[in-house]
């Protein structure tokens, strides 16, 4: 559709609509931004001028807003602009699915809950099928949001235990040379699965799960020869692990567990000339009934914006070598 348009929304909450327009309309000029529409806003009443199609976005955006708002959801600038995201990547979304779904009341204030359609697909994966991958750069909730649904089918009595692993490799180091026990060692690897964990629910209740067993945070190597059942098993930056390594975690699931997934295929670490077993797994599981991938790009990135720039500027600079290496 194109063609200039206009268009008047009429709210029937005063309050509520200035709440939507944010401290001197900044929701509405973020809007304006993102979306390449023009607002013009007087008292209850917008006006927007913009494409056609635009304009349409902005409506629906603003009324599936206002709707929210009207339920208790939050309209701070972070919320908006994931709506903004949200509704870029499919109209036809309901915000009220994605802001809604909150999956697991941690030891934080905010809930965990998905902030993209990505995630939201994501989140919808791991609950319908047993084995979902998650592949993506760095800042997109791949492992947290696992994580956090990790918690909540333990707390549901959906599974017994949760086993969190990563492979134990960082830039060509090897953990024989590192000085201490072998849980010494693997610490330092481990040590982000142990922040997420500890983000999600309280630290003494999680150090107890841990002492229990019911936690196991463990490096992949430790998974060799076990049959995990009743489990949620999560394999956190799987791009360093080996085609070998992969088979062999992908083969511990037992009865009535799920595994999650997660690595940037961009960051592998192993020795060069070694395939990633993440890649090897994308290309040989794809096609399996109840195995789901799940991709995300630096447009899901969930952190600081300055990110999602870096991102694009490392992706730009590897696709130019990739063009001048010569044929």
């Amino acid at each position: 559709m194109t063609g200039e348009a206009k268009e008047r929304i009429t709210f029937d909450d005063n309050a509520l609509s200035m709440q939507l327009y944010g401290q001197n309309n900044a929701n509405l000029k973020l809007i304006e931004r993102e979306l390449g529409l023009s607002i013009h806003a007087r008292g209850n009443e917008l006006t927007l001028v913009g494409t056609q199609d635009v304009v349409a976005l902005g409506r629906s955006l603003l009324e599936q807003l206002y709707s929210l708002g009207k339920k208790g959801a939050p309209l701070d600038q972070a919320d908006i602009a994931r709506a903004v995201g949200v509704l870029q990547g499919d109209r036809r979304t309901a915000l009220k699915e994605v802001f809604h779904d909150h999956v697991l009341v941690g030891s934080r204030a905010r809930p965990v809950a998905p902030k993209g359609l990505a995630q939201k697909r994501y989140i919808d994966a791991i609950r319908q099928q047993d084995i979902v991958f998650g592949v993506g750069p760095a800042g997109t909730g791949k492992t947290y949001l696992a994580m956090a649904m990790a918690v909540r089918a333990l707390m549901d009595k959906q599974c017994k235990r949760i086993v969190l692993a990563r492979p134990a490799v960082e830039a060509g180091e090897k953990l024989g040379f590192l000085p201490g026990t072998m849980a010494e060692k693997v610490n330092p690897y481990l040590r982000p699965l142990y922040d997420a964990l500890h983000d999600m629910m309280d630290f003494e209740r999680a150090e107890q799960l841990v002492e229990r067993g019911i936690i196991e945070v463990a490096p992949l190597a430790f998974m060799r020869g076990r049959t995990l059942n009743d489990s949620f098993v999560i394999l956190d930056e799987a791009q360093n692990s080996t085609g070998e390594q992969m088979k062999m975690f992908l083969t511990r699931l037992g009865f009535d567990s799920k595994a999650v997934i997660t690595g940037d295929v961009t960051q592998v670490d192993l020795p060069t000339g070694q395939r990633s077993g993440l890649l090897e797994a994308r290309d040989l599981l794809g096609e399996i009934p109840g195995i789901s991938f799940c991709f995300f790009t630096e447009v899901d990135v969930v952190r600081h914006p300055l990110v999602q720039q870096i991102i694009k500027a490392y992706d730009r600079r590897d696709a130019e070598r990739l063009n001048s290496k010569p044929k």
